[in-house]
C-alpha cells in the first residue's frame, strides 16, 4: 500500500472525489472506490464522498497495491502511430483480437497481450489493475485505428469522450451493389437478434440502442461501392449491421452479408476478410490541451482487391 499526502489550499472548496481527481493522477471514479474501501481520511477523520474540502485539510489517501493482470505480455508486430505517457493510438491489423477470451476461447495473441510486452511498465493501473485501457474495439477481422489509454486518468477522459459521442470515427468500406445517392445518413436503432445471440439487428423504434451512421460514396465500381462512413454512436457491428439493412452488405462479411458473392469476390480478387477498416480518428487529448487527429491508409490486402476492381473490371 501506498500513502499519499494532499494539503487542500484557501480556494479548494471542491466535493473531495472532484478536488483529488484533479489534484492526483487517479480517475473520479477509482477516488470513489478508496473512498468506499475506507482509504481516505480528513484531518485523521474517514469522510463520505460528498465531503467538500476546505481550506487548510490534510487528506490523506492510502492506495491499494496495482494488481498485475493474470496475462502474458506477447511481443508481436504493432504499428504505433502516436504514443506518449498517456495513451497510444494502434494501426491494428486485420485478424487480430482486441481482447484476450475466457474459457475454451481463451488466447495469449490478443492486441490486449502485444501492448502488455510493448508498454507493461508504463501503466499505472486502471481501477487497482495494471493493464491498458480499451476505450473502444475493433472486431477481429476489421483494420485500422485503435485509441489505449495507459492510466486511469486517461482512461476516464477518453471514455467520456466516446459516450458524449465527441470523438470523430471514420472509416472505408466496401460494399454491394450501386447506391442510388451519393451520400445519405441511417438511423435505426440496434439490438441483439432474438434468434441469433451471436449477432446484432436492427430493432423497430423503441426497441434496441439508437444508433446513426453517415455514408459517402468515394468511387462507384460495376456491382460494389466504395464508401466513407462516419458513425455518430458506437454500437457492436454498427456498420455491418446498417448497411445490411439497408440492402448493401460489406464485402467479405459473411455474418451480415452474401456469402455466394464473398466467394466469388475471393477467387477473383483475394478478399478473404470484411472490406472494413478504420482510416481516421480525432479526440481531444486527455490532458485538455491540443486535438489530436491520425489517419490510417488502406492495407495493402485492400488495395489489392481496388486495383483489382479497376483492372479486372470484376462483376458480378
Amino acid at each position: 500500500m501506498n500513502k499519499i499526502i494532499v494539503l487542500a489550499g484557501e480556494d479548494d472548496s471542491l466535493r473531495i472525489d472532484k478536488f483529488l481527481a484533479d489534484k492526483t493522477e487517479f480517475s473520479r471514479e477509482y477516488i470513489k472506490k478508496i473512498i468506499e474501501g475506507s482509504g481516505i481520511s480528513v484531518n485523521g477523520k474517514s469522510v463520505k464522498r460528498s465531503y467538500v474540502v476546505k481550506g487548510g485539510d490534510r487528506i490523506s489517501i492510502i492506495v491499494p497495491e496495482i494488481v498485475d493482470m493474470t496475462l502474458k505480455p506477447l511481443e508481436m508486430d504493432l504499428k504505433v502511430l502516436f504514443e506518449d505517457s498517456d495513451l497510444l493510438v494502434i494501426d491494428k491489423n486485420a485478424g487480430m483480437v482486441v481482447h484476450p477470451g475466457t474459457g475454451d476461447s481463451h488466447r495469449d495473441d490478443s492486441l490486449v497481450n502485444a501492448i502488455l510486452h510493448h508498454c507493461g511498465s508504463e501503466l499505472s493501473g486502471i481501477g487497482g489493475v495494471k493493464r491498458p485501457g480499451i476505450v473502444h474495439r475493433l472486431d477481429k477481422d476489421t483494420s485500422g485505428l485503435i485509441v489505449v489509454a495507459k492510466n486511469d486518468k486517461a482512461h476516464e477522459s477518453l471514455s467520456s469522450q466516446f459516450k458524449d459521442r465527441t470523438v470523430s470515427k471514420i472509416y472505408l468500406a466496401l460494399v454491394l451493389g450501386k447506391l442510388e445517392h451519393g451520400n445519405g445518413k441511417i438511423i435505426a436503432p440496434i439490438a441483439r437478434d432474438r434468434h441469433d445471440r451471436k449477432k446484432m439487428a436492427v430493432t423497430a423504434e423503441g426497441h434496441g440502442k439508437e444508433a446513426v451512421s453517415k455514408y459517402e460514396v468515394v468511387k462507384q465500381y460495376d456491382d460494389f461501392a466504395l464508401l466513407k462512413i462516419k458513425i455518430l454512436s458506437g454500437r457492436t457491428h454498427q456498420i455491418r449491421v446498417h448497411l445490411s439493412a439497408i440492402g448493401h452488405p460489406v464485402a467479405g462479411d459473411n455474418v451480415y452479408g452474401n456469402v455466394k458473392t464473398n466467394k466469388k469476390l475471393e477467387k477473383a480478387c483475394g478478399l478473404n476478410r470484411q472490406f472494413l477498416h478504420a482510416s481516421e480518428i480525432e479526440f481531444q487529448h486527455p490532458n485538455g490541451k491540443r486535438k489530436i487527429k491520425l489517419k490510417s491508409d488502406l492495407p495493402e490486402d485492400l488495395e489489392k482487391v481496388l486495383a483489382c476492381l479497376d483492372s479486372e473490371g470484376f462483376s458480378l
